[in-house]
């Protein structure tokens, strides 16, 4: 019983075979895509059938007249292959391309592929490609197959003359270079499918039919997406007389007769290499962008279009290649220069600039904490640079700010290569032990917080018990840092014991906490599926609290109302309840707010702000606190957070401190998140002494909190094509980005003011190519765009309850997209197809509550009567 295509003896059976590939945009027609389709005539005939097994045979297969010519219908001008036919194809490979090869089939698998040694490895795999479609089964079933695609889960379905073959193509084993970002949201979606139908006849192939798809999509943007299509077809044209069998008992023996220059090879693809021909140097691509990455120009999307384009280039290079240009650069480019070598994540670059940058020398102070960021935002960290920075923070570091900043970098280091299934890796145990040991022994109140703020970035499951330590025993700050840490994880970790002890902090059973460590325990609470009881409790409370607590306790129960928060069905059973819901308690005075409201709902992803102000009862500034999360179906990404605190402030205006803040430092700074990441927190002053000096001296200039380029979305896919090519997706997002805040006190006008600017420059490129050696196929994809947005807070305090007014602006934000598509020869004849489109979104103000919008009036209408007036 044969279970495989069987060939009869003394027959040619010719063949006329043809591989088509096709790039295009998700979801364009085939008929305009760019692409080609390699043909030939393929001639197939029986060497030998094993005595004793008639279903153990030896085929041979040649490739006859190759010819390359374009897919789609085209006129003579926009037809590179007019006329070209098999001169595209080199000497050299034609010949190799028509050698045959020769294949066993045992049961209709591929037992041995065989063919001749030192040919060009992608003509080896058109021969694959053309040898693996000859495998099939003639009963339904599924098995692991090995292929040209490597080693895969492969399905039969047959049906009387017709066999269906569907393979598995996430399954396959076979090496090939991936990588992906590290959240959903920044990355790209993929999807492959391939299918064969084979037709037969008289127990032998009549025609074959086979299409594979691969089809890719930016998560936060599906237009910006491509398609692989490859098709292979395989039909018999005529059966005509061959040549006999050769007589032998085994497969060696015909071998060496037919031609002793045959060797068995593995029918899976081999890797291949295309050469870039006229490709500039690293320090030529360098100089070409140079300019774009001016500090002034950073926060234009060409900029992050450069930053891209040498990462790039940047991959290929040697570290001495990468050396030469960090060695020969001004401080003022420099830092660009470090993003992007740190950026490439390959063991060169990071050799090259671990091997450029001194931590004993504290006057580089910019560039490590250049380095160590872009380490933090690195989208596949390997555990090689864990290791490398866990070195550097036991060894001699001179400045203490890169001190801080390296550890919090490993938090967020160790996070990521968690997600990755990493947690037991040796560099990720070390760095785990020593920060939780570090800590444990800090004496200081900086080293317990910047072991605090690691921890915040690690989001590790056993630091939680650690973090409930210092939050309701820890000092001010202290506490706090370790309350919003407990705010950064999952609410699936926030057990029973972390719930008490928010409950304990909140209703301050144990001693009195500061109202920032309250209102975070409170935001804890309400948002990790909070009891009837729980919920009861806090709005029981309202009334009792200090005077803006209330009032922010009332606006935070209210946003959950409005916005429809997981929380808001138990707060509305409790609201029915008449002590929890009376005039009394919901008409409470006060400035202090929290509001979320959209910035965008769209398809593929939605965005949302929330701004929350609390002021002490003198009408200075305790916290503003403005985030900007980004989320779709399934995950969320923490975009960017910007914390301005202040405490102790109320001696310059002669105010008396709430209840438990008699004592406090006067202080004030500013944290920030961006992208998941926490940065290292900036102080604006710092005592009494350094307040009076820099309000003396205030300019009114913003700080500088977070500047630089940051790779966002880093896709990279290799395919193996089953007819032989090798495909490229690959796509990119880089971000300039410039945050800066401020906040500026007036005696004369009696006000005080905070602002925080985001200035933001995106551009993502995505290309899409099918490199065959002797034609390449490809499309590109850009998308750019560049916005800023402020938000400002103006508060007045020359009565209570002061007047507070909260702007959040945008600005117009162009939007342009390009696409090409293009065909290439090595001669350098090209064809291109380009479409571009540019919009603009309108600026907004974002609308923030109603109270807001009536103070607001207040403050501008009353600072043109108040001019003359003295204090």
């Amino acid at each position: 019983h044969t279970t495989g295509p069987s060939l009869s003896n003394d027959k040619l059976y010719k063949f006329a075979y043809s591989a088509e590939v096709y790039v295009d945009r998700m979801k364009a027609s085939l008929q305009k895509s760019a692409g080609y389709r390699i043909s030939s005539g393929v001639d197939v005939n029986l060497l030998w059938r094993n005595p004793e097994n008639d279903d153990d045979q030896l085929i041979k297969i040649t490739m006859k007249d190759v010819r390359v010519e374009n897919v789609n219908e085209r006129p003579d001008a926009k037809n590179v292959f007019k006329g070209k036919g098999t001169k595209i194809i080199r000497k050299e490979y034609l010949e190799a391309l028509q050698r045959p090869i020769v294949v066993e089939l045992v049961r209709g698998k591929v037992k041995t592929f065989y063919s001749y040694q030192n040919e060009p490895g992608f003509t080896q795999n058109i021969k694959r490609g053309l040898a693996s479609l000859f495998q099939l089964q003639l009963h339904s079933g599924s098995s692991r197959e090995v292929d040209i695609s490597g080693k895969c889960s492969t399905t039969y379905h047959v049906r009387q003359d017709q066999v269906t073959k569907i393979k598995d193509l996430n399954s396959c084993e076979i090496e090939k270079k991936r990588f992906t970002s590290h959240n959903q949201i920044l990355d790209v979606s993929t999807k492959a499918t391939s299918a064969t139908v084979y037709v037969l006849e008289d127990s032998f192939i009549k025609s074959i039919k086979a299409e594979e798809n691969f089809v890719f999509a930016l998560n936060y943007r599906r237009k910006t997406g491509a398609k692989i299509v490859s098709k292979q077809r395989l039909e018999l044209k005529s059966v005509q007389a061959g040549m006999g069998l050769i007589a032998a008992k085994q497969v060696t023996g015909v071998i060496k007769t037919l031609d002793p220059k045959y060797v068995a090879m593995p029918l899976e693809a081999e890797p291949v290499k295309s050469e870039c021909r006229k490709c500039p140097s690293l320090s030529e691509h360098w100089q070409s962008i140079r300019e774009h990455m001016h500090p002034d120009k950073l926060s234009k999307p060409e900029a992050a279009k450069s930053f891209l384009s040498l990462i790039q280039n940047i991959r290929k290079a040697t570290k001495e290649e990468i050396l030469q240009i960090i060695k020969s650069e001004n401080k003022e480019f420099l830092p660009q220069v470090v993003d992007a070598v740190t950026s490439a994540q390959t063991p060169e670059s990071l050799e090259a600039v671990l091997e450029f940058l001194d931590f004993k020398d504290a006057s580089t102070f910019i560039l490590q904490e250049r380095f160590l960021y872009a380490c933090g935002f690195a989208s596949h960290p390997s555990e090689t640079l864990l290791k490398s920075l866990t070195e550097k923070f036991k060894g001699d570091v001179a400045s203490q700010e890169a001190r801080e900043t390296l550890v919090i970098v490993m938090g967020a280091l160790i996070r990521k290569l968690c997600d990755r299934d990493g947690c037991k890796l040796p560099a990720v145990m070390e760095a785990k032990r020593l920060i939780l040991n570090r800590l444990e022994k800090a004496k200081k109140d900086d080293n317990v917080q910047m072991y605090l703020l690691a921890l915040k970035n690690a989001l590790l499951p056993e630091a939680i018990p650690v973090l409930l330590k210092y939050a309701e025993s820890g000092e001010g700050p202290i506490s706090s840092l370790a309350a919003t840490a407990l705010q950064r994880y999952n609410p699936s970790f926030l057990t029973k014991e972390v719930k008490e002890t928010m409950n304990r902090i909140y209703h301050q059973t144990r001693k009195i906490h500061e109202k920032t460590v309250r209102t975070t325990a409170a935001a804890i609470i309400l948002n990790s599926n909070p009891s009837y009881m729980e919920v009861k409790n806090i709005l029981l409370s309202i009334g009792e609290l200090p005077m803006e607590m209330n009032k922010y306790m009332l606006s935070m129960i209210q946003d959950i109302l409005h916005f429809e928060m997981p929380s808001s069905k138990t707060v509305r059973q409790v609201l029915k309840d008449m002590r929890a819901h009376n005039y009394d308690r919901f008409s409470k005075t006060g400035s202090s707010s929290a509001y979320t409201g959209y910035i965008t709902r769209g398809p593929d992803v939605s965005s949302t702000y929330s701004l929350d102000i609390l002021y002490s009862g003198s009408g200075i500034l305790r916290r503003s606190n403005m985030n900007i999360h980004v989320f779709d179906r399934n995950t969320e990404l923490h975009a960017i957070q910007v914390v301005i605190e202040a405490q102790g402030l109320e001696s310059i205006i002669a105010a008396t401190p709430d209840e438990g803040e008699e004592n406090l430092d006067s202080f004030a700074g500013m944290s920030a998140i961006l992208f998941d990441f926490q940065l290292r927190p900036v102080t604006f002053f710092q005592g009494y002494g350094d307040l009076m000096s820099k309000m003396l001296s205030a300019t009114g200039d913003p700080m500088n909190v977070v500047k630089g380029l940051v790779l966002l979305t880093d896709f990279l896919q290799e395919i193996q094509l089953q007819s032989g090519p090798v495909a490229r997706a690959e796509f990119m997002g880089g971000l300039a980005i410039d945050i800066s805040g401020g906040m500026e006190f007036s005696l004369w006008y009696r006000e005080s003011k905070t602002s925080v600017r985001n200035r933001v420059a995106m551009f993502v490129a995505g290309n899409t190519e099918v490199d065959s050696f002797f034609v390449k196929t490809g499309m590109e994809t850009t998308l750019e765009t560049e916005t800023a947005l402020d938000f400002i807070s103006t508060v007045q305090f020359s009565q209570y309850p002061f007047l507070v007014c909260m702007q959040m602006d945008r600005v117009d934000s162009p939007l342009r997209t390009h696409m090409t598509k293009y065909e290439s020869l090595p001669s350098g004849r090209r064809y291109t197809a380009r479409r571009g489109r540019a919009a603009t979104l309108a600026g907004n103000e974002y609308p923030l509550h109603q109270e807001n919008s009536n103070m607001c009036k207040k403050v501008f209408g009353a600072k043109s009567d108040s001019a003359g007036n003295w204090f």
